[in-house]
Order: C-alpha cells, then sequence, then structure tokens
C-alpha cells in the first residue's frame, strides 16, 4: 500500500471510531475529559503522515506521530492508537507475504532496541495518566531489550502491550470478528464500531480504567458494560438502544471513568479492516 492509501485509511478509522457512541469515551454526540472531537480529529491528521511513512521503522513511526500530535493538541489524545496502529501500517506495506495477521507477526519479530527507544520516548512525552513506575522495562530509563520484550513484560496489565505479546490476537480475533457481524446486522458502520467498542469493554477490564480508578473500578466496568453489550445486540434497531448507551456515557464521564483502551483498540480493529481489504 502507498503512504497515501495507509494516511487515508488510518484517518478514517479514527473519524469513524470518533463517529460512534462510546460510553464513558470522547465520540461525536459527547466530548468529555477535557477533550473534545476536534482535538482527536487533529490528532489524527497530524500523525497520520508518520504512521503512513514507509520509510520509517514502527518506533520511528511511533515517536513522529506523537511528536506532531503533541505540537498539533499539547495533550495525550492518541498514544494507544498509535502504538496498535504504527505495527499494522507496517506490515501492510511489508513484502512479507501472506495475510495482514501473518504480516503483522513479522513486524513484531523484527522490532529491535532501537525501535523500544523510540517508542519509550513517545510514551514519555504522551505522559498518559497513571502511567506508574515499573521495575523491569520501565519507560522513564533506556530499554534493556526489544520493544515486543517490554510490551511482553506489560501484557498483564496493559492490554495494549498485550497486543504486541499476542500477535494481535484481541484484534484479529474478537474485534474483526465483531465488527463483521455488526456490519451485517447494522448495515451502519458508526453502530458497527459501537458494538466493537462495547465488546471489548464487557470482555476485559479496561487498562486505561485499571491505571486511574483502580482494578475493581475497571471490573465494575465491564460488568456494567456486559448488560449494556447484551442489550445492544437484543435490540431490534440500533436506535432502540440509543437513550440506554447516552444514559451509560454520561453516569462514566460524570465519575471521571474513561474507558479509553476499548477506543483504541476499535480503532485498531476499523484500521485493520480497511488494510485488509485493500490487500484482498
Amino acid at each position: 500500500m502507498t503512504a497515501a492509501a495507509v494516511a487515508l485509511a488510518y484517518i478514517a478509522a479514527c473519524r469513524a471510531e470518533l463517529a460512534a457512541i462510546k460510553p464513558g469515551n470522547v465520540h461525536a454526540r459527547a466530548a468529555g475529559h477535557a477533550m473534545t472531537v476536534a482535538d482527536f480529529e487533529a490528532s489524527a491528521l497530524a500523525s497520520a503522515p508518520f504512521i503512513a511513512d514507509p520509510e520509517r521503522r514502527v518506533g520511528s513511526r511511533i515517536l513522529a506521530a506523537i511528536e506532531a500530535t503533541w505540537a498539533a493538541v499539547t495533550c495525550n489524545t492518541n498514544l494507544g492508537i498509535v502504538l496498535l496502529c504504527a505495527p499494522l501500517a507496517a506490515a501492510a506495506q511489508s513484502r512479507h507475504a501472506g495475510s495482514l495477521r501473518a504480516r503483522v507477526a513479522q513486524i513484531l519479530a523484527e522490532l529491535d532496541r532501537r525501535d523500544a527507544e523510540q517508542a519509550f520516548a513517545a510514551i514519555r512525552l504522551a505522559n498518559p495518566g497513571g502511567l506508574g513506575e515499573s521495575s523491569a522495562e520501565d519507560v522513564r530509563r533506556p530499554p534493556t531489550g526489544t520493544l515486543r520484550a517490554a510490551m511482553e513484560l506489560a501484557a498483564e496489565r496493559d492490554r495494549i502491550a498485550r497486543q504486541y505479546a499476542s500477535g494481535f490476537a484481541d484484534v484479529f480475533d474478537l474485534g474483526l470478528a465483531s465488527l463483521s457481524a455488526a456490519r451485517a446486522r447494522w448495515g451502519n458502520s458508526e453502530w458497527a464500531a459501537t458494538q466493537v467498542y462495547l465488546e471489548f469493554l464487557a470482555r476485559f477490564p479496561d487498562s486505561h480504567v485499571v491505571r486511574k480508578q483502580g482494578a475493581a473500578a475497571a471490573d465494575r466496568v465491564r460488568a456494567e458494560a456486559e448488560v449494556h453489550a447484551a442489550r445492544f445486540r437484543q435490540a431490534a434497531r440500533p436506535d432502540d438502544a440509543l437513550a440506554d448507551l447516552l444514559a451509560f456515557d454520561a453516569a462514566l464521564k460524570g465519575a471521571g471513568i474513561n474507558p479509553g483502551t476499548s477506543a483504541d483498540l476499535t480503532v485498531a480493529v476499523l484500521f485493520a479492516e480497511a488494510l485488509e481489504r485493500f490487500k484482498s
């Protein structure tokens, strides 16, 4: 894929996720957490050329994208998105054979210490809430191994890191399957993205919520999301679930809870779908 095609697919994925109702997260019907849809759109446009630059390795794409984002909006709007989408873009543009999933596995296997150094620098710049400290491969210290090795150490506590360790299993298994089923049922991209978000939120305690509010709060949100996801799946029409979803959204935002990891994974699923469609 050309840089232009990858950049357009990335921007489209970011915009599709913003258009979807995502309880607790910023979306077109409700801002939140001192951020707006405009902040996220500006971030997507600023970071796209670097995510899509075929001359850059994964770490370089991540760092340049976050530097461009910070220059555009001076806050952390898309660190998780960038961490997830950089390997997907590199895989789509690689010379490796096979499916996008097979190419991602090759790209992850090729990550080196320089990729880790640049990703660590990007994380320090974005300074995500609740970052904390780690006894092994803390981002405030130089890495001792590859980016994938560092992500493997964090995989049990961070769902984005887990994608590096698992070959993006959540994206390719749960995410794309949910998106395909939702598209077939609703025939609408925005509602399909909502369903993907709810499936992630209902299946796993959101890593961002765990970091900010703790594991118990994250598990309560997961249990609540399970109820809302079931109601959404059973709705005769997606609009029937609108009031329920907006009430859940208001409750989460009122409590200062932002399931950002589930939103980041949703962007990655939309981006992967677009890349797969282009390659097929």
